[in-house]
């Protein structure tokens, strides 16, 4: 069930990389249904915050006709940030799964457990590691192509 969607969240993670953003997909689902796609896109729009999770929250909000996304599950290849770990919890949404864990910027189980500080009002569920390694090879692969084409082009 949760491959599927992270499927989803892979397919825009893929349009990222074709437009040369970070390969970061992710998808919103309501009673079995995508209602919100969104990639990174912080390059494209040179704004911090075009986030593919900010990106896909606001997306659902304005579906949804609402703020608030109860009874909604994200699905993001990568584990989120401070700051959409942060919106998540804001927009209410039940469930995050995400993909690869980040280690040098991930704030559910990575860098600090966001979801177990003690004090907000709402904490979403959270599943990892779901396709983690296609998650993962995908932002590897990625940044390997980065580093040749940057070795290429000192060499010149």
């Amino acid at each position: 069930m949760y491959e599927n969607y992270m499927r989803e969240a892979i397919k825009e993670a893929k349009k990222a990389e074709r437009i040369d953003e970070v390969p970061i997909g992710a998808v919103i689902v309501k009673d079995g249904i995508v209602i919100a796609r969104a990639y990174n896109l912080r390059e494209k729009k040179q704004l911090s915050t075009a986030h593919a999770e900010v990106i896909a929250i606001e997306k659902a909000c304005r579906k949804l006709k609402t703020w608030r996304l109860e009874g909604c599950t994200l699905y993001v290849t990568l584990e989120p940030c401070a700051m959409c770990s942060g919106a998540i919890m804001l927009s209410r949404i039940d469930c995050v799964v995400y993909g690869a864990k980040d280690p040098k910027g991930g704030c559910i189980d990575s860098c600090i457990s966001m979801y177990e500080q003690s004090g907000f009002n709402h904490y979403p569920t959270t599943i990892s590691g779901v396709l983690e390694d296609e998650c993962s090879e995908l932002l590897k692969s990625f940044f390997k192509n980065k580093r040749e084409i940057q070795k290429k082009n000192k060499q010149v």
